[in-house]
């Protein structure tokens, strides 16, 4: 009888599609919408300080949407999705057998208040899932509370998270390090994160963003 009522729920109340409303699938994200979603080219689109940085495809479409919707609307169910997506993209570049430590760009505490959970910490803890590897939060700090960057220049962005994070050296164990982001627009956030840790003698470092804004493969040294 409980069964019976719970496939009578699913069929009343199935979940539609965040992209295109269907409810063919009773998920938030169709199969449909998902292959939608193009991948880059498996190179660097950036190198900062002799880190290469992967990004999976442009801040775009579906996925553009996709991240707005975590990080704006609350659809946390949404997370499975993008770490799904860089977990497929990132093993044609690494292979199976890699293994790394998974360390999300931490939030600002004031920020976090305000948004109730740091949506790549999300993203984070489903790739853990998919990929096997442990999730490292407490490796870095975001001590500086910064303005968003979307709305500052590059020369302003770069100020603006000058010495933002602190690295906490004793919760490193050595582990190869992958440094999760969802969108590359400048490298400003990555190359702060980047240059705390090697300051701290940690250089064991690959990033990795679900976008990019950016064209060409360039260099930041």
């Amino acid at each position: 009888m409980l069964n019976y009522l719970i496939k009578i729920l699913d069929f009343v109340y199935k979940k539609k599609c965040y992209f295109c409303s269907s409810s063919y699938e009773n998920t938030i994200m169709c199969q449909r919408c998902y292959d939608a979603i193009e991948e880059l080219p498996l190179y660097p689109v950036l190198t900062i300080n002799g880190i290469k940085i992967y990004s999976c495809c442009y801040y775009a479409k579906e996925m553009q949407k996709l991240i707005r919707g975590i990080k704006y609307h609350n659809q946390k169910e949404l997370a499975f999705y993008q770490a799904k997506f860089m977990y497929e993209y990132f093993m044609k570049i690494v292979g199976e057998s890699a293994k790394y430590t998974i360390v999300p760009v931490p939030l600002h505490k004031t920020r976090y208040k305000q948004r109730k959970y740091n949506h790549m910490e999300l993203v984070a803890q489903e790739l853990s899932k998919l990929s096997g590897w442990r999730v490292n939060t407490l490796l870095i700090e975001r001590i500086k509370d910064t303005k968003p960057q979307y709305k500052l220049k590059k020369v302003e962005r770069e100020e603006n998270l000058k010495n933002a994070f602190k690295v906490y050296t004793d919760n490193y164990n050595l582990d190869n390090l992958l440094i999760i982001d969802d969108i590359l627009t400048t490298g400003s956030t990555l190359r702060e994160i980047i240059t705390s840790l090697q300051k701290s003698g940690i250089s064991k470092i690959t990033c990795l963003t679900t976008t990019t804004v950016c064209g060409d493969a360039i260099n930041i040294q």
